[in-house]
């Protein structure tokens, strides 16, 4: 996450997206001007967004993100942008992914929304042999489209330097044996814990249950896939301590 000291207030990546009473942004870039780090490289969406949607003007203060960490502050230039700053790096910190069946509806969104927002690194759609969504070839495609266009809105509004991964799905079957399974009845999440498998609005079939070797309670009560999933995150970035 970009540092407090960094003073811009808006955030913004390629797709841009206007942060709620924010006024200035964070783009991500799609290069570097050069090798030696000159003015960064806007896409036309980027500029079209800034000049014409978003109304700024000359001298308004941006920050820029390659997504893999890289930061520098810049103001709007015309039809370009001007650094007025050096290139920084913020630390990765702790690595933390969620693998999750896709929940029906617009849930599925809220969900990778919000796990952007608190920081995880990666999100790994889950396909359970009782899923309520299943995406073929062409939607899965399609699906992995919005589902990055709503990760770069997210990175935006969160002021993240980081832009998250998110595949899938994949077979349950090849992640139940190998990584913890959110589970009622399971133990006490540990402070190595980086990841949590996430289960789909009908549960887990008998067999699938047989393959899981490890389980986390996540606490009392029953929550939504796309709840857990947000839960999980938390407590895992949580047990890292301060970042």
């Amino acid at each position: 996450m970009l540092p407090e000291a960094s003073a811009s207030k808006l955030g913004l990546v390629i797709d841009l997206d206007i942060c709620v009473g924010c006024q200035a942004c964070v783009v991500n870039c799609k290069e570097w001007n050069t090798a030696g780090y000159g003015a960064p490289l806007a896409d036309d969406d980027a500029m079209h967004h800034l000049v014409r949607v978003l109304r700024l003007r000359d001298g308004a203060s941006i920050t820029v993100t390659d997504g893999r960490g890289s930061w520098r502050p810049c103001v709007l230039a015309g039809a370009g942008l001007d650094p007025v700053g050096e290139v920084e790096q913020c630390d990765r910190g702790r690595e933390v992914t969620v693998y999750a069946a896709l929940p029906k509806g617009d849930r599925g969104d809220w969900m990778v929304q919000k796990l952007v927002e608190v920081g995880v690194a990666e999100i790994v759609l889950v396909d359970a042999e009782r899923s309520v969504v299943r995406w073929d070839a062409a939607r899965r495609d399609r699906g992995l489209a919005r589902l990055e266009r709503i990760v770069r809105s997210a990175v935006e509004q969160s002021r993240r330097v980081y832009v998250p991964v998110v595949r899938g799905p994949v077979p349950a079957n090849e992640v139940l044996s190998s990584v913890p399974v959110a589970e009622p009845g399971g133990r006490t999440l540990r402070d190595d814990d980086t990841a949590l498998v996430i289960g789909p609005e009908g549960g887990w079939s008998h067999t699938e249950l047989d393959l899981m070797t490890d389980r986390v309670d996540l606490g009392d009560g029953v929550l939504r896939v796309e709840t857990a999933a947000v839960v999980a995150a938390t407590l895992m970035l949580a047990a890292g301590g301060p970042r």
